[in-house]
């Protein structure tokens, strides 16, 4: 950025080359020169899904897993709450959704397990004293594109700035899917009114 004179004032070339007058200018400096203000973390949730006989997880929690772990190494955040307690097999989703994410190439030091949560509403609420300990109230709600509604009106009736990422639809079956859609209905009356309550 060099100073010079132009008309009846001064003016600054910019680092493209551009001719700025002196205000203008002024500013642009003082712009470069500020230091970066730092990005509070984003963290991801991934909220879990069936545990399978044997310790398998089920293709939903595969699915949102995988999709958690690609978030994480695309780097648009920086840790992943694995949330999910114990289901009718063990172990926990949180565990399940560890062990796929590990293998996934996730360090182990970005996932933070929430291993009692049963349900959506759990979910989050649990997820908040993982969250405060990683300093951040940024989440991407990884979750199943169905009940990616009802879970981010959880996240941000909690005070959570919270956007959703849900995985690919290959390898799923219609039938699951009509079903999980049908079950959404009744469970977001159910969450809205628990919410409510609270």
């Amino acid at each position: 950025m060099s100073l010079h004179t132009f008309g009846h004032g001064f003016g600054v070339t910019t680092r493209g080359g551009a001719v700025a007058p002196a205000g203008l200018a002024m500013r642009l400096a003082l712009r470069l020169r500020r230091p970066a203000v730092p990005m509070m973390p984003v963290a991801v949730l991934v909220l879990g899904a069936a545990v399978w006989p044997g310790g398998v997880p089920s293709p939903t929690l595969r699915r949102r897993a995988l999709h958690g772990a690609s978030v994480v190494l695309a780097g648009r955040a920086s840790d992943l709450v694995a949330c999910g307690g114990l289901g009718r097999h063990p172990p926990t989703e949180a565990e399940a959704i560890t062990q796929v994410c590990l293998a996934a190439g996730v360090a182990a030091a970005r996932i933070h397990p929430e291993p009692q949560s049963t349900t959506t509403i759990e979910n989050i609420r649990l997820a908040l004293p993982i969250l405060a300990r990683i300093g951040t109230d940024r989440v991407i709600v990884v979750t199943d594109w169905y009940h990616a509604p009802r879970a981010l009106l959880v996240a941000r009736h909690m005070g959570l700035r919270a956007t959703t990422s849900c995985p690919g639809l290959r390898g799923t079956r219609l039938r699951s899917q009509i079903r999980g859609v049908l079950r959404e209905i009744p469970a977001t009356l159910v969450c809205l009114i628990r919410l409510w309550r609270q």
